[in-house]
């Protein structure tokens, strides 16, 4: 194992883990479990028990439409969508984005030939390692469902577009002040890769199956080189970001560039569409 990699669980956050641990036919189990603790759908009797995982990446319509690529994207036996999403770092357009991405599962669900328009529903939900800027938000507010209300009277107008967004920061419960199954889904999302054991108060099943799919120890050869390779990817991210911060350049272009890179455009490419030189390209992607 690479010497850079000293804790005992993986770092969530990671793109190559954060899709193993949710992504996946073999630990769907986890995302029905977060799912179902994040909506509160055992006590309001709408409980997830199955689900159908769709494709991540949508080319659009037609030749030149741009394309949405999903974290996880899923449809339970209802019909229902979920769109889950983990966001390393705040981007100037970060709200467009999250309301772009729900269109998407809202115009398959049209038919070809005649239709009436019923829709099921689609949830967006956005786990943020970083908080909303200008304090939008009180400090001990961390989780923010939003849906399409009537400004008057504060009905919700339609029920069936919901957005959660999850400041992973600002959640400080300690493991003694975990008082239900959501409280420790954000206990795991916040300290999974800080922790050496699995804590006590977190003996439910789901969770004896998530350490262990989360123990790095565990990992083939490939599998560690892979996590090695996602988990420098975030340290370069993260610090490109506080560079450029400093320098002025918006957070949305580095991760414009970032994408970029990631369906292969050559840095010549990427430099023409954001605006940049090849030179300062290639010291955000170093």
């Amino acid at each position: 194992m690479s010497e850079e990699i000293k804790e005992k669980y993986i770092n969530p956050y990671t793109d190559f883990r954060f899709k193993k641990l949710f992504g996946t036919e073999m630990n769907k189990d986890l995302l029905i479990s977060f799912l179902n603790a994040l909506f509160n759908f055992n006590d309001k009797g709408k409980e997830i028990e199955e689900i159908q995982y769709l494709n991540g990446e949508n080319l659009g319509d037609g030749y030149g439409d741009r394309r949405s690529i999903f974290d996880v994207y899923c449809m339970t036996k209802d019909g229902s969508r979920f769109i889950v999403e983990m966001q390393k770092a705040e981007q100037t357009y970060f709200k467009d984005r999250s309301v772009y991405y729900a269109t998407t599962p809202i115009r398959q669900q049209a038919p070809k030939g005649k239709w009436n328009y019923h829709l099921e529903s689609v949830y967006t939900v956005g786990i943020l390692n970083f908080e909303f800027s200008n304090n939008e938000y009180p400090a001990e507010s961390y989780k923010h469902e939003i849906k399409l209300k009537d400004v008057e009277d504060n009905h919700v107008f339609y029920d069936k577009l919901t957005f959660v967004y999850l400041e992973i920061p600002k959640f400080n419960k300690t493991e003694n002040e975990l008082e239900n199954l959501f409280d420790k889904w954000m206990f795991v999302l916040r300290n999974l890769s800080r922790l050496l054991e699995r804590p006590k108060a977190l003996q439910e099943r789901v969770f004896t199956k998530l350490f262990e799919q989360a123990e790095i120890a565990k990992y083939s050869e490939t599998e560690r080189r892979q996590y090695e390779a996602s988990q420098k990817d975030y340290w370069d991210y993260t610090s490109t970001l506080e560079t450029a911060e400093l320098k002025g350049i918006q957070r949305e272009k580095i991760d414009t560039i970032h994408r970029l890179q990631a369906i292969g455009l050559p840095i010549e490419q990427i430099a023409l569409g954001v605006g940049m030189d090849c030179e300062e390209v290639k010291q955000i992607l170093k």
